[in-house]
């Protein structure tokens, strides 16, 4: 399964960077194994719309441009379930092993995901009831991942 995540807005370079990339590039290495491949990270400019709702509906349009017939959609946001690691290691092992090609993890714009969009979603995840912000949600999610690839094959990166 092709995993990708769209993100709104730009990484800047800095130590935040280096970490996500260096958890990326862990991913992209251990994923295969398990039947991941990291398809990378596409970012989009945040749009200079008027108001919020204009804002996060042209963001979701250019998402959704991308998204394919088929593609599981999980959506990085405050008010989503909070899942354990194994729970979401689980959950993205089940959806590899039902045949399912490729899957998009977003992160939001400063003003997050359109209404519409997350009831779109297949799920929508939340790293918890704090805000985050953008350079370190890339961070944590790049971990996760990582996790996610490490806890499918049994590795003892993870201990519970």
């Amino acid at each position: 399964m092709k995993i990708t995540v769209h993100a709104v807005g730009r990484m800047k370079t800095g130590p935040e960077r280096e970490l996500a990339d260096r958890y990326f590039e862990r991913f992209a290495k251990s994923g295969p194994a398990v039947g991941l491949e990291f398809a990378g990270i596409v970012e989009v400019p945040e749009s200079r719309g008027q108001s919020a709702d204009e804002r996060r509906r042209e963001e979701a349009q250019k998402l959704q441009a991308q998204l394919q017939a088929g593609t599981v959609l999980i959506l990085l946001d405050e008010r989503g379930k909070s899942l354990s690691s194994e729970d979401l290691a689980a959950r993205i092992g089940q959806l590899r092993d039902a045949g399912r090609k490729a899957l998009v993890v977003a992160i939001g714009g400063a003003d997050g995901h359109d209404k519409a969009l997350r009831e779109q979603a297949d799920l929508v995840l939340s790293f918890g009831a704090l805000t985050w912000p953008h350079q370190l949600v890339r961070v944590m999610l790049g971990e996760q991942l990582y996790r996610i690839a490490t806890i499918l094959a049994g590795h003892p990166y993870h201990r519970s």
